[in-house]
């Protein structure tokens, strides 16, 4: 069975807007690494709509560092399902899907093929809820945002998830890769 992989970037105090910390070199190259062993992105429509079009646009364009076009060119290649209620187009390789989350999650879980990436907040909540998360890649950026959405604020779990640490990667700007397994 596929795996479901969430990667995000927080401040040291948990915030998830990207905003209030900035992107570097080592940002992009840690998270095209991981979209190495994937095959398929899936989000929600407001990560999706951060998403796309600004990456695909930044593959077509090459405009910007070589890090950044490297990440760009990897996402584009990525297929993609967004699940929405509200868009009524996607772009280029990206299904969208109305049905139930957890059930077509299951079964694309189920497809043959490499992992699976999530991002953004709702979605993975709701999947992390569902415990259907089976590795968490966070990378801490060394920034006290002091405000801003926090990772997993209004997430109600029926139990504690502990986690069992697999990885540590620190990095010369300071941030922290931190990889666990369910």
């Amino acid at each position: 069975m596929r795996k479901i992989n969430y990667g995000i970037n927080l401040s040291a105090d948990g915030c998830c807007d990207h905003t209030k910390f900035g992107g570097s070199e080592e940002t992009h190259d840690y998270f095209t690494h991981l979209m190495k062993d994937v095959d398929l992105i899936i989000y929600g429509r407001k990560t999706y709509e951060l998403m796309v079009p600004y990456w695909p646009d930044l593959a077509r364009a090459k405009s910007g560092t070589a890090s950044i076009n490297k990440f760009a060119e990897t996402f584009d290649a990525i297929d993609k399902v967004v699940f929405s209620r509200s868009l009524t187009k996607v772009e280029g390789n990206t299904r969208l899907v109305r049905s139930d989350l957890a059930d077509e999650v299951m079964k694309l879980k189920q497809k043959p093929g490499r992992n699976i990436s999530i991002g953004g907040i709702d979605l993975p909540s709701q999947l992390m809820a569902m415990g259907l998360i089976d590795e968490f890649y966070f990378f801490v950026h060394p920034v006290i945002a002091g405000q801003g959405r926090r990772l997993f604020e209004d997430t109600h779990l029926k139990e504690v998830q502990n986690l069992k640490l697999v990885n540590t990667e620190v990095f010369k700007s300071g941030c922290t890769a931190l990889h666990y397994l369910k």
